[in-house]
């Protein structure tokens, strides 16, 4: 009798195993859900904005066909502080996954699937939540159709990781995002909000633009000042905790306020 058991259980998990492979082979081909085409992935399609300058250089504004007031910022012009705190708030095993963090994963299907945790997180690594910023049309109204939108932002996540190197894919998220206020990529968000470049954002700076990645409306600092400085306090949290800054220098920007240049 427990040998039949056993036996059942081990052709179950076998078709259970075959049944996950069809499907994400099913998906890579396209043949369930949206597949973007090799060459979307290597050129995703971008809308930036057109800079206008002054004869002596100065940014005068920018004009763009769209409604999105995007200008492109390469990796080599962000601030190392806005990496740092994007990997550590969002994904601080980044640079080791290939697209699919599976501690992550795991911690997020006991917390939330077992413990019914809503605030231990989803499990989504930077390229999976590019993913579905580039390529997820319709936003998931559902908790089921989240479930049937998963399996194509994986496969997704780890194809954008095999055509990008891990900077670019930084840079395209940042680029991506929109922040609010007319403030669409980091470029925009940098000047909109702290009235400077990418490159030179502080650290207490780039923690707020990283906090409004949760939400951008909820972290808001033009709305929500004090409730942006307390999203901007847990991404430095993060960052102490993942050793980007040391706990007295933390400590030290925690008591910073959140001084926007926007009016």
């Amino acid at each position: 009798m427990i040998r039949k058991i056993i036996k059942a259980l081990w052709i179950l998990l076998a078709v259970v195993v075959l049944a996950i492979v069809v499907i994400f082979v099913s998906i890579s081909k396209g043949w369930i859900g949206y597949m973007p085409p090799v060459e979307e992935l290597e050129n995703p399609n971008y809308k930036f904005a057109t800079e206008i300058f002054s004869e002596d250089g100065k940014v005068l504004g920018t004009w763009s066909y769209s409604k999105e007031n995007r200008v492109y910022t390469a990796y080599k012009d962000l601030s190392p502080n806005i990496i740092n705190a994007l990997i550590a708030t969002e994904d601080v095993r980044f640079v080791e996954h290939s697209g699919i963090d599976a501690k992550a994963l795991f911690r997020a299907f006991v917390k939330r699937g077992l413990m019914f945790q809503k605030n231990a997180g989803g499990g989504s690594t930077l390229s999976q939540q590019l993913a579905k910023q580039l390529f997820t049309e319709n936003v998931a109204r559902n908790t089921l159709q989240r479930l049937f939108q998963k399996p194509i932002e994986w496969v997704i996540a780890v194809k954008l990781e095999r055509y990008y190197t891990k900077e670019e894919i930084l840079s395209m998220y940042l680029n991506k995002f929109d922040f609010l206020n007319n403030a669409v990529g980091i470029k925009t968000a940098a000047h909109t909000y702290f009235g400077c470049e990418p490159k030179e954002l502080k650290v207490e700076q780039a923690a707020t633009l990283v906090g409004m990645c949760k939400n951008p409306s909820l972290y808001n600092p033009v709305r929500f000042n004090e409730r942006s400085r307390g999203r901007r306090n847990v991404v430095l949290e993060q960052m102490r905790k993942a050793g980007y800054i040391t706990e007295a220098e933390c400590d030290s920007l925690k008591l910073i306020s959140v001084n926007i240049f926007v009016e």
